[in-house]
């Protein structure tokens, strides 16, 4: 038994030993994790103060070689969860979604991120003659993060207004979608005909000519 303890005690001081720093939360999880290169790995929490009257707030998710990677969310110092991003070498990739303090989505960005590493990169890219058809495209990286994709901004759950972006740039077309009034206005609604209209049609069906009195006055009679 003995024999074992030490075992334990030395894999735990061996695994613990690549690490310059860390800490334990209160789970026993081990968090914050700065390997001996000075570099943030595994899963973090960055606390952020309140300071000049911007407000403070915390977020969690996963480093890799000191760069964010994957989902990190976003919560103010009361626990409400502000947003939800995703990344990729340490650069916003792919669907972002921001909240209000009651929990409502009210803005959702697509973003493209780079590989810093390289000069070039490869994006898969439509073809406009050939819709759902994608071409390997070769681009310099000029960018860390570009918007790119389809951004909607939210009100009352409704979408409100519609970006369209590539590789930055505001697509031509990007504009606020009709208002629901405007939608149930665009909408002709097929009235009834009156009763006295139907009985007048029904009079008078077959005849050629249909003469009415329209209110004008005939000074050649």
């Amino acid at each position: 038994m003995r024999w074992i303890l030490i075992l334990s005690l030395l894999i735990s001081g061996s695994s613990f030993g690549q690490w310059k720093s860390y800490i334990i939360s209160v789970k026993g999880d081990t968090l914050n994790k700065i390997d001996l290169k000075g570099k943030k790995q595994g899963p973090w929490i960055n606390h952020i103060e309140s300071l000049r009257g911007e407000p403070g707030y915390e977020e969690e998710g996963e480093y890799t070689n000191d760069r964010k990677e994957g989902t990190w969310r976003k919560f103010n110092l009361m626990g409400d969860l502000l947003a939800i991003e995703n990344y990729q070498w340490g650069f916003q990739d792919g669907i972002s979604q921001y909240f209000s303090i009651s929990g409502n989505l009210i803005r959702e960005e697509s973003w493209r991120a780079f590989n810093p590493d390289k000069l070039y990169d490869t994006l898969a890219v439509e073809d406009v003659s050939n819709p759902g058809n994608y071409n390997d495209v070769i681009i310099k990286n000029e960018g860390s993060s570009l918007k790119h994709g389809t951004w909607k901004y939210y009100d009352a759950g409704f979408v409100s207004k519609t970006e369209f972006y590539h590789l930055g740039k505001l697509e031509q077309g990007s504009a606020a979608p009709p208002s629901l009034a405007s939608d149930t206005l665009s909408v002709t609604k097929k009235m009834e005909k009156p009763k006295e209209v139907i009985e007048y049609e029904k009079k008078n069906s077959g005849k050629k000519k249909i003469k009415v009195r329209d209110g004008s006055v005939n000074f050649n009679n």
